[in-house]
């Protein structure tokens, strides 16, 4: 990548979202919690993009082979979570830029376009596995074909457009609520499953088996390459700048803290659902022999008889399709960040969330149409491999920008962090190209 000179970036780049742009108001005097409700909600929005049908095929996947074992993988890959998205934030709000303007005034024209081309093409790969999940879930729910439900997904654009208007907090607290349900499902599931609490307890702690299992090995990339997405890096670094925050030196970094608690509390959130879905998968199919349970339908037809009662598939699709329909939402957004960042091109709000949702409909409405339901399950698996190629395009530029004092100033990345955060790209783009190697080599066996 070519860098260049770059000096006044904020004064040639429009605000990110500008309909929400600083429409948050943060009280001036408040105390810690009332404070801490005012910053809280874009670490939500981010933390769905952790919860996702790709997310759910990886954990099934990992709990109902190696039953409680790669839990230790789910709570590394948080914690590099957690540390990049800390960043994401830490751009927006030290820069007033987010990650795609800071490409497109660092980089140069060929360079951006490049980054774009990519980040397009993940974004629709990620909305891609979102669709197909919730028409999943619909499906599985109310019998509704597949067809019609991947159809059904594009009203959420019109949902967007509704609830921005009403008011960004509206947005955030229909996502909070989707969020609230799932994890509600799932502590339902697990007092159903009555895990083991011992095995549960050893799985989090890092088994060298890991390493040495090819085949533990490749679920346990999989889980941090379906863990770390590329798009919510770009989210992040905008949605922190819907915060009405004094511009002084004490205002960003009290801005940066709570910005940090927002996205903890919503991350480890997260964490505890995969990890759920993971302890169900290892509680039910594990536990009674069923080791190679790795796609949706499969998981939902197979809890009835194995727990004896109807209500652990109902909710399990239930969070499905409220996962499903989160990631949409939130995957929209991200789509205009990058479009209005790299391209600085405006279009009107209907017409570019229409084109960010036909760019995820339409290949799953032809795979529906030609493969049927086994074409869906093999697109969930295409879109993670799309988005591991992505994910180092995002990851290399948010840790380079973040230290470089000429862009941070003050809020640069200190030494220690410039290390971990180095060493957590490196980690991350090392699995992700082995996952992608492996991956390709099975299918042209």
């Amino acid at each position: 990548m070519d860098p260049l000179p770059v000096t006044n970036d904020r004064e040639t780049a429009a605000p990110s979202l500008p309909e929400v742009h600083r429409s948050v108001a943060i009280p001036a005097k408040a105390g810690f919690w009332r404070k801490a409700l005012a910053f809280s909600g874009p670490g939500f929005l981010v933390a769905v993009g952790y919860m996702d049908p790709g997310n759910w095929a990886t954990d099934i996947a990992g709990g109902s082979r190696f039953a409680y074992q790669l839990l230790s993988v789910l709570m590394i890959s948080n914690l590099m979570a957690i540390l990049v998205q800390a960043l994401a934030a830490r751009l927006g709000i030290a820069t007033q830029m987010d990650l795609a303007q800071a490409c497109k005034a660092h980089y140069s024209r060929r360079t951006s376009l490049v980054l774009w081309v990519f980040c397009e093409i993940a974004i629709a790969a990620c909305d891609l596995a979102e669709v197909i999940g919730s028409a999943i879930a619909l499906n599985l729910l109310f019998h509704i074909p597949l067809l019609i439900g991947v159809c059904l997904t594009a009203l959420d654009v019109l949902a967007i457009l509704y609830l921005q208007h009403k008011g960004f907090r509206y947005l955030e607290a229909v996502v909070v609520t989707l969020i609230g349900i799932i994890g509600g499902c799932y502590l339902v599931e697990l007092l159903l499953v009555h895990p083991n609490a011992v095995a549960i307890a050893k799985g989090f702690v890092p088994s060298t088996q890991i390493l040495t299992n090819p085949d533990m090995l490749y679920i346990a990339i999989g889980i941090l390459g379906a863990t770390v997405m590329p798009h919510n890096l770009y989210l992040h670094s905008s949605l922190v700048q819907t915060r009405a925050i004094a511009r002084t030196a004490e205002g960003m970094r009290t801005a940066v803290r709570y910005n940090f608690l927002d996205s903890f509390v919503a991350l480890n959130f997260a964490f505890l659902i995969n990890a759920a879905i993971l302890i169900m998968a290892a509680g039910t199919f594990h536990r009674a022999g069923y080791t190679q349970v790795a796609e949706i339908q499969d998981a939902y037809h197979t809890l009835t008889p194995l727990l004896g009662t109807q209500l652990a598939a109902i909710l399990f699709a239930v969070a499905l399709l409220c996962s499903g329909q989160n990631s949409t939402l939130t995957g929209t957004l991200a789509g205009q960040i990058v479009m209005e960042g790299f391209l600085n091109l405006r279009l009107a709000p209907w017409l570019r969330r229409l084109i960010t949702r036909a760019l995820a409909i339409i290949p799953a409405v032809i795979t529906v149409i030609l493969f049927g339901s086994a074409g869906t399950a093999k697109l969930l698996i295409l879109s993670q491999v799309v988005l591991s190629l992505q994910l180092s395009f995002a990851v290399v530029p948010l840790v380079q920008f973040t230290s470089d004092r000429r862009k941070m100033g003050e809020f640069v990345n200190p030494l220690w962090l410039k290390l971990l955060a180095w060493f957590s790209a490196v980690v991350i783009a090392g699995f992700n190209a082995y996952l992608l190697v492996v991956t390709v080599r099975d299918w042209l066996k």
